[in-house]
């Protein structure tokens, strides 16, 4: 069952992709809302989540967007921001998890493996294949 973390990963490269591109304006951002693009989509699921932004969230998307892309700190407040808004309130998660793009996933050929949503885990297909995790 998908639950807060799993839909905020959903959303991450949504919403990332729209500060990426519209910067600390994300919540403001109404020119390009019917646009079908990831930005698009990601400045949608932003403003339904934060509205048009307390001082925190503002805070945040503004950290964000003046780091850098590999800047997984920043990212990861974000991430865990939305995740609170998603506990505090299972009805927006639901909303916000409608607002996704839905992509049929079929897995064809012997061994194939089909993953709908994010794998967190090992997916091995091979015969005696031998997985060894860090101690």
């Amino acid at each position: 069952m998908d639950g807060p973390r799993a839909t905020t990963d959903d959303v991450m490269p949504f919403v990332t992709a729209a500060i990426d591109a519209y910067g600390t304006g994300v919540l403001a951002k109404t020119s390009e809302l019917a646009a079908d693009t990831v930005a698009a989509r990601g400045s949608r699921i932003l403003q339904r989540v934060f509205g048009r932004g307390d001082a925190r969230s503002r805070q945040v998307i503004g950290q964000v967007a003046g780091a850098k892309p590999d800047d997984e700190a920043c990212r990861a407040a974000l991430k865990l921001t939305i995740m609170e808004e998603f506990r505090a309130d299972p009805l927006l998660r639901r909303e916000v998890a409608a607002m996704l793009p839905r992509v049929p996933v079929t897995a064809s050929g012997e061994r194939s493996v089909a993953v709908g949503g994010h794998n967190s885990g090992v997916i091995v297909t091979g015969d005696e294949h031998r997985v060894e995790f860090p101690r």
